[in-house]
């Protein structure tokens, strides 16, 4: 049967009548017919290749046909304003037959949730954490609310999958299934996955359907990109301007600050320039994006929450400040333009800094070769378990012994947990008062009540510490947040920083309630955030060295940008020698081995472990002070060996930890025994495969 015919004769109709539509598209084609026949799929399609309908049209024809009462199928984001963006369309879309929708996260007013409970509407939008607050709240009654749950929809389900957010999520799919009591159909939206099979396992957890990860192509003209060296991001903002006057410019940036600086910089230039990211305000994010969508002469400057979908109107263009980390991020940046009919997709990357040049170039090279990085799933992720532990304490009001592990057993993050390692862990929080054990029950412990108990419990709906910030206001409007510890570091000096773009002067702080206060200044400085190095996968950096070794130009290369990484090419001429790159560099001892910064962890641990001396490092290289007292030789033979047997192995990284044991790195750390801290570090900070290749080239 055609697929479109499989669909409910409301929908058909709707389709035809309400949206004009023809038919379907090849995407939606493959997953009516996917859905229908009641499979779990990973639906993969380019950006505005009609991803949102190919899941909703069939769900929705379902929920028609059958008799799904509410709450029948979830809707889950990563970020808010990806479900706000979408809460008018999906809502259009479920009254086109009969049904209603709710969208529910933290900036839904209370009144409206409480509505909402009392009567549940269809489809409900929200993310990993509110579902959380439901299931463990004491006002939320979780097991009639999802009694009738039978789908879920992830949308750039690869956001979530290989951090604590997709483990989080993937454990509250296992308790949702034992709260519905039924095998959950699962769907996942993406246009940016390496490895759709891992993604679609992921996804799967208890689930016995059967899984299909469906595929379309993209079509039509190939991507437009061009790579320049700028030096700066003062230049970049004149770069800017005279590009594509006259029309609409998305520009991505690598951080807060670099984009509150070139914000700044555009509107000296006369540029009308707007500004998102995550530490500005909901109405100020808000504003700027909708004064964005309506404009048609004008530029919006952003960090990486809006190359997740979010719509700010048709694009002229996509610019991008330096590289991102990962070509997937690259491809959904520069697929949000060309979605017109009779446009390309294009991005244009300004470098300002020779090293961002050297990783543009290399990130352009792994995507012209179609690559994307495949995503990894922990599966021994104990901190997590913890986490979930703890929940369901309080979601059961303590959980029996004999049951605690039958709610999350099925999910991805757990899966290479030994009975063993489950034992340690519990053993641990009970020693340690985290939990405690009454009547063969499990229940939070004194510990436990003040590690995570306050605040209402808020320290368990988020796998994530909150971040210790100060509101922003100025004349009474709250215009974002910055780190707490930058404005301390300041100590009596006068603070200046830039903000949604302007600059501004601290006047007082109200440090009881987190507030800082401010007045425009003329005097302009940037704000820091302190975001973490940046980390490289292995892939990245060893095609960076290739762009180094090569002579070859490429095409999308400008003249700038051959000049510099020519004169670059020239600094390290020495990479053709064969045997370990060592290199004098000023007072430092340098060794190239391009291993990404996971890498670079491993060996870093392992030289400290053999020689007992300090060793630092970064995504491409090793370095020590030259009276480290290693020689070439004794290098040599550490290295050799180290290859011939075979490592770096996962036991050689867990024994590198030794440096991360005063990190904390989750907020659930002090729930684990010393092993599950370092096998939890291991898969954070640590890749044995990546130090294992880098030897072995």
């Amino acid at each position: 049967m055609d697929a479109f015919d499989r669909l409910s004769p409301a929908m058909r109709y709707q389709i035809v009548n309400a949206l004009g539509w023809s038919g379907l598209r090849p995407v939606q084609e493959l997953s009516t017919h996917a859905i229908l026949d009641e499979k779990n799929c990973v639906i993969l399609a380019p950006t505005a290749g009609g991803k949102t309908e190919s899941a909703f049209f069939p769900i929705l024809s379902a929920m028609d046909q059958g008799a799904w009462q509410p709450v029948s199928a979830l809707y889950i984001s990563p970020i808010r304003a990806l479900l706000n963006n979408q809460d008018a369309r999906l809502s259009r879309y479920t009254q086109m037959v009969g049904r209603r929708s709710f969208t529910w996260h933290g900036d839904i007013k209370s009144s409206a949730k409480k509505a909402f409970v009392r009567d549940p509407a269809d489809l409900l939008l929200t993310t990993p954490e509110s579902i959380e607050v439901m299931l463990v709240s004491p006002s939320v009654p979780a097991r009639r609310l999802f009694a009738g749950l039978r789908a879920v929809i992830i949308d750039e389900v690869h956001a979530f999958v290989g951090d604590d957010r997709g483990g989080h999520l993937a454990s509250l799919l296992e308790r949702l299934s034992r709260y519905c009591g039924r095998d959950l159909q699962r769907i996942g939206l993406s246009a940016t996955v390496g490895n759709p099979d891992e993604i679609l396992r992921w996804l799967q957890g208890s689930s016995a359907r059967r899984g299909e990860v469906l595929r379309v192509a993209a079509r039509g003209p190939g991507a437009e990109v061009s790579l320049d060296y700028v030096g700066s991001i003062e230049n970049a903002a004149r770069v800017i301007t005279a590009l594509h006057p006259g029309r609409k410019r998305l520009v991505f940036t690598q951080s807060r600050a670099s984009a509150e600086e070139l914000t700044r910089q555009l509107r000296v230039d006369g540029v009308e320039t707007f500004i998102s990211h995550s530490s500005l305000s909901l109405p100020e994010r808000t504003a700027a994006e909708q004064a964005f969508s309506e404009g048609s002469d004008c530029v919006i400057v952003a960090t990486s929450a809006l190359e997740l979908g979010i719509d700010v109107g048709d694009l002229d263009h996509v610019l991008q400040i330096d590289a991102p980390n990962t070509v997937s991020s690259f491809l959904q940046r520069m697929g949000r333009t060309g979605r017109r009919e009779g446009t390309r997709a294009n991005c244009t990357l300004l470098a300002t800094r020779p090293p961002e040049l050297l990783q543009s170039a290399a990130m352009l090279r792994l995507w012209s070769r179609g690559y994307i990085e495949p995503l990894r799933s922990a599966g021994t992720a104990s901190h997590l378990l913890a986490h979930q532990v703890m929940a369901l304490t309080l979601q059961e009001g303590g959980v029996p012994l004999s049951d605690w592990w039958a709610w999350v057993s099925s999910a991805a993050p757990f899966r290479s947990l030994s009975d063993e390692d489950r034992r340690a862990l519990i053993d641990h929080m009970i020693e340690q008062g985290i939990l405690m054990v009454d009547g063969a029950r499990l229940s939070l412990g004194p510990r436990g009540d003040k590690l995570y108990g306050f605040r209402n419990f808020a320290e368990l709906y988020s796998v994530f510490a909150t971040a210790n910030t100060l509101q922003v206001f100025a004349a009474g409007r709250e215009i974002g947040q910055i780190e707490t510890r930058w404005v301390e570091s300041r100590g009596d000096r006068p603070v200046f920083f830039t903000l949604a773009g302007r600059a501004w002067r601290l006047s007082s702080v109200e440090w009881s309630r987190g507030r800082a206060h401010v007045v425009p200044a003329e005097r302009v400085s940037s704000a820091s955030w302190l975001s973490g190095a940046k980390v490289l996968p292995r892939t990245l950096c060893a095609e960076q060295r290739q762009v180094l070794v090569d002579r070859e130009d490429d095409r999308w290369w400008s003249r700038r940008a051959r000049e510099q990484i020519a004169l670059t090419r020239n600094e390290f001429g020495y990479l053709a020698s064969a045997g370990p790159q060592l290199v004098e560099d000023e007072s430092d001892l340098r060794l190239w081995t391009f291993a990404g910064w996971e890498g670079n962890g491993v060996l870093a641990g392992l030289l400290e472990r053999e020689f007992g001396r300090s060793v630092s490092y970064n995504n491409l290289a090793l370095y020590w002070p030259g009276s480290f007292g290693i020689s070439q030789s004794a290098l040599w033979d550490w290295l050799t060996d180290l290859r011939t047997r075979g490592g770096p192995t996962r036991e050689d990284a867990i024994d590198a930890t030794d440096r991360f044991l005063s990190w904390r790195l989750s907020k659930f750390q002090p729930c684990l025994p010393e092993r599950l801290e370092r096998v939890y570090l291991t898969e954070t900070c640590l890749d044995a495969d990546a130090a294992r290749e880098s030897i072995r080239e």
